[in-house]
């Protein structure tokens, strides 16, 4: 069972609704609490904190197993994310149907950070046929080196203009990260941010589960 919650306070279903609720929606934990008094529920903010970080690793585990596989044309780039007042960089790719492809959480941007993401995402989903990027060197060199290594031909196509799927496809993530105000450590952010990637594959339907809405498609995986 995904959320063993044995030895908890709280029953299992008032636990999940409040991991549901903070990855789904721009709610802080404050928030939430403030929420389950008004219910009559006296759950502190730290407890809610506590669940989603012991909880969101097996969910995100769940949905990246159910995941569909996307479409063999990406859009790849990187946004940023301060993790304890420094910028980190959040790579992530969606295919032409706005679908999600893969992210990873990485302290630098370099050759080697955009190596390692483009490899995990490519294990998740199969090699792609094409990959439209920005300008980025570490992007395109990523790229070149992998058709050398594996004897492949992805096609690279380097605009801004028809990247604009992927920047689009930033915002809502972008959105529920200022909730936070910020990340205190980065194993925090990665599970955070985790979450807020899994439920928006739920909420896009990727994801090889009953349901027809994102809640029931949640508690499906969640079962």
């Amino acid at each position: 069972m995904l959320f063993d919650t044995k030895g908890h306070s709280f029953e299992r279903q008032i636990i999940m609704l409040n991991v549901r609720w903070y990855l789904s929606y721009k709610l802080s934990y404050r928030d939430l609490e403030e929420m389950a008094r008004e219910r009559g529920l006296d759950v502190d903010h730290t407890t809610i904190y506590r669940w989603v970080m012991k909880f969101t690793p097996g969910l995100e585990k769940a949905v990246r197993r159910l995941k569909r596989p996307s479409g063999k044309s990406w859009h790849l780039d990187e946004t940023y994310i301060k993790v304890k007042g420094q910028w980190k960089y959040l790579y992530r790719a969606v295919d032409k149907e706005g679908n999600t492809v893969d992210y990873l959480l990485t302290a630098k941007r370099n050759r080697k950070a955009a190596q390692r993401f483009l490899s995990r995402a490519i294990k998740l989903n199969d090699e792609p046929i094409k990959i439209t990027i920005d300008k980025s060197g570490a992007n395109t060199s990523a790229i070149n080196d992998y058709n050398d290594d594996e004897g492949t031909d992805i096609e690279i196509r380097q605009s801004k203009y028809l990247n604009n799927i992927i920047e689009q496809d930033h915002r809502p993530i972008k959105q529920l990260c200022r909730v936070t105000l910020g990340f205190g450590r980065f194993r925090t952010a990665r599970i955070t941010i985790g979450g807020f990637e899994s439920m928006r594959i739920i909420r896009k339907r990727q994801v090889r589960a009953e349901g027809n809405t994102s809640a029931e498609i949640f508690y499906s995986v969640a079962a």
